[in-house]
């Protein structure tokens, strides 16, 4: 019987990653299968049970992180820092793992493109779901300081105790980071955050974690427009916590480049 895998979400016919993973597999040679399941308000511990069935992992996507963090019976690391969980995987003896791929992902896409984490200082903007995600994996890559700014200083002194990082307002921020993260949702809306262009300008790289079929977001641009020296958005990082969820999965690493100068051209 071929394996099966799926992603799970609501909504969910929009998601690229049955492409990805058929790609994957493609490349690699694995045979398998990969499918969207649609997840109704309230459903996933019933549907999650009935696709373990038979079913090898999943995806997880929005709003169901929280739900699958609660679903698995065991966590690794970055699941737990995290607080939230998008890849599952079925273990040998019948427990499901719950795994957070998306930090790794960052920090995967960051080396590629060439960017230095040790030793710099890292800004994150946000403190939701997102930036919680990002944050365990970037302290792996030992920068000197990550700084957390969000509109509601409160929720980022929170997250930043929780990790043992600063916080401050954004009213508060110095111009003195080396990599700019943006960890909001507010490219999808086409706004931005309220970051002077001093802060762009001394920064030499900005990354969003949203993405555009043509690499630029209104951040990116923003970024690029004010002399930041380097600048992408999320497509890599995207493709890297797929990747990240498929080795787990069949302890075979796909080519990432190949990947995403593939879907790119798309």
């Amino acid at each position: 019987m071929t394996d099966r895998y799926a992603v799970f979400g609501n909504p969910i016919a929009h998601s690229l990653s049955p492409k990805i993973h058929a790609f994957f597999a493609r490349d690699t040679g694995e045979e398998l299968s990969y499918e969207p399941i649609l997840v109704p308000e309230g459903r996933f511990a019933d549907k999650a049970h009935e696709f373990f069935c038979d079913g090898k992992g999943c995806n997880v996507t929005v709003p169901c992180k929280l739900d699958a963090y609660a679903f698995a019976d065991v966590l690794t690391p970055y699941a737990e820092a995290a607080g939230a969980v998008n890849t599952l995987k079925k273990l040998e003896d019948g427990r499901i793992e719950g795994d957070n791929t998306d930090g790794r992902g960052l920090t995967a896409d960051l080396k590629r493109l060439g960017v230095k984490l040790k030793g710099s200082k890292v800004l994150v903007m946000g403190a939701g779901g997102a930036a919680r995600g990002i944050i365990r994996p970037l302290q792996d890559e030992n920068p000197v300081l990550i700084t957390i700014v969000n509109r509601t200083i409160e929720k980022a002194k929170k997250l930043a105790e929780h990790f043992g990082v600063t916080a401050c307002s954004y009213e508060e921020l110095s111009a003195e980071y080396d990599v700019i993260i943006n960890a909001t949702s507010t490219s999808l809306n086409g706004t931005l955050p309220p970051l002077t262009d001093e802060i762009f300008r001394k920064a030499s790289f900005a990354y969003d974690l949203m993405y555009k079929p043509d690499g630029e977001t209104v951040f990116t641009k923003k970024a690029f427009e004010n002399g930041c020296t380097g600048v992408a958005d999320g497509f890599g990082m995207l493709i890297m916590q797929a990747a990240l969820s498929f080795e787990l999965w069949r302890c075979v690493k796909p080519d990432v480049t190949k990947a995403i100068n593939y879907f790119r051209a798309c």
